[in-house]
Formats: C-alpha cells, structure tokens, sequence
C-alpha cells in the first residue's frame, strides 16, 4: 500500500521564481513609481535650466546692447570735443578768468605758441580749454591776437546792428524826473519778435516831500527795428507806493494802481550797449474820487544779448 502511495503523488516541489507574492508585488510597484517620479523630475530640472540659460543670455545681450550704446555716445561726445575750433596764442600769453568779466580773478596763464579750443562763447568773453583740460575765460580783444590752425588771425565775431535787431534779452538802467521828484529805474526786456517786447520796470523815487518806489509791467512795440535810432510806444500798468516825510508833511503811506502810455527811441551805439531815452505819462488810480496824472521823462544805458 505504501508503494502504490508513493508511485501515484509525485514529490516534486513547484518552483517559485514564476510567480510573486503580494508582499514582492507591492515593492516592485513603489520601486518603479519613485523611478518614474525622479524622472519626471529631473526632466522639469532640465527644462527650468534652460529656461533660466535664456534668461540670463537675453539679459547679457542687452547688457551688451547698452554697452555699445554707452561706447558709442562716448565716442560721440569725445568727436565733438575733437571738433571744437582751436587756436594757438601768439600774444605773449592768455589770461584766463574765473568767469565772464573783469572783475573774475584771473587764475591761469597759458604762454605764446600753446593752444587752446573754444568751448562757447558769452557775449564778449569766450570760454576756452587748454590742452591740459584747464578751461577759463578770456576777453574778446586778446582773443583777437591768437591764430588759427592755418596761420590766419582768429576772426572774433562783433555784436552788430542786426544783433542790436533780433536781441532777445535787454537790462539797462535810467534815471529822470518823475513829477518833479527825481527816479532811478531799472529793468530787463524780453523780445517776442523784432517789433514786439516785453518789460518788467523796478522804480525808486526820491522827492523833497516823500520817498516811494513803483514797479510796473509794459508792452513796447517798435515800428522800425532794423533802424539805428528806433522809436518805440510803450503801455503798460503797475503800483505805486508812497511815502510821506513825516519831518515836513503829515499823511499816511499810500498805495496805489497806475497806467501809463508813452513813447522813446533805442539808438545802437557799439558793440552791445544802446542808448534810451523816454517819455511817460501816468494815471494814479487813487483811492479818492480824483485820480492824479503824472508826466515822467528818463534817459539811461541799456545791455542786450
């Protein structure tokens, strides 16, 4: 009986390297999920360094562009610097000044046969610069005995009668008789058109009875600009301040509007300056029921650039 057993049911064991158990499963799920997420990964990775590498290639590129830009709007101010006219001194030297006048101090010499360029030029002072990159201001009449690159003398442009015409700007002072009492005026002009100005006037009036000053705003017309003598009509508006000396009369400071009309002439005298003289008539518009009319007349010097 024990033979038959043993000949019917074989003994053979099963192999088991087919075939996994849930535990070997479960493992070989996780194992190839964490494989798939690091690739996943590293793909993003990828991706976000190249992106950046385009980011900071864009970057450099135009960090390049403005740089080229930078270099070339140097070269530009350094070829305009190269084109600014120079001239050697052939007087015995150049004084330089701190500014535009005689009453700047002079701070520099520049010796005979040294050059200098000409950086702009203010009425009748121009600013120069010498080779050593020291600039300083020199008059017109030395400026007239130095010599250009080709030997000539330096040709130094004069304020004509045309620059007399289309002068933008004109200061002068004058001083005259305002209703018997004397007055010192200052003011400054500024030209819309060769026929057209406008001017603002500052006024101290010293009288035997009272003191005051007058401020006022005017329009000038002139109907012959390009003419050497030029008359002109002016109307304008303004205040007038006065004061009583209480020493010799009684009153109360007053003041008060004024209009006024009149009329001069400009005369072109040399280089910049102009000679005015004029005629006004004022209205006080007082705080009474009689205005007051005033007659004024003044001659002085005035500037224009």
């Amino acid at each position: 009986m024990s033979e038959l057993s043993t000949t019917i049911i074989p003994s053979t064991p099963l192999p088991t390297n087919r075939l996994l158990s849930a535990p070997h499963h479960a493992r070989f799920v996780v194992e190839n999920g964490l494989k798939l997420l690091l690739y996943l990964w590293v793909q993003e990775t990828l991706r976000a360094a190249v992106a950046l590498s385009r980011a900071r290639l864009s970057f450099l590129q135009r960090a390049a562009a403005l740089s080229l830009f930078a270099v070339t709007l140097t070269g530009q101010v350094q070829a305009a610097e190269k084109a600014l006219r120079q001239v050697a001194v052939a007087d015995p030297y150049l004084e330089m000044h701190t500014g535009p006048g005689r009453g700047y101090p002079i701070f520099h010499v520049v010796d005979r046969g040294e050059s200098v360029s000409i950086v702009k030029q203010r009425t009748e002072w121009y600013l120069v610069r010498n080779d050593k990159g020291v600039e300083g201001w020199v008059d017109r009449d030395q400026m007239e005995l130095t010599l250009k690159p080709d030997g000539e003398v330096f040709d130094v442009k004069r304020a004509t009668l045309e620059d007399f015409t289309n002068a933008k700007w004109e200061v002068g002072v004058l001083a005259g008789d305002f209703g018997g009492a004397n007055i010192v005026s200052l003011y400054g002009s500024y030209s819309l058109n060769p026929y057209v100005s406008v001017e603002a006037w500052g006024s101290q009036i010293l009288g035997n009875f009272s003191n005051g000053w007058m401020a006022s705003v005017n329009v000038v017309q002139e109907t012959f600009p390009d003419w050497r003598v030029s008359p002109f009509f002016t109307l304008g508006a303004g205040v007038i301040h006065t004061e009583p000396k209480s020493t010799i009369v009684q009153g109360e400071d007053r003041t008060d509007q004024i209009g006024h009309v009149g009329a001069g002439i400009r005369t072109y005298l040399t280089r910049r300056f102009v000679l005015r003289a004029e005629f006004k008539s004022y209205v006080v518009f007082t705080s009474r029921d009689d205005n007051e009319e005033v007659e004024e007349w003044k001659v002085g010097f005035a500037f224009f650039f």
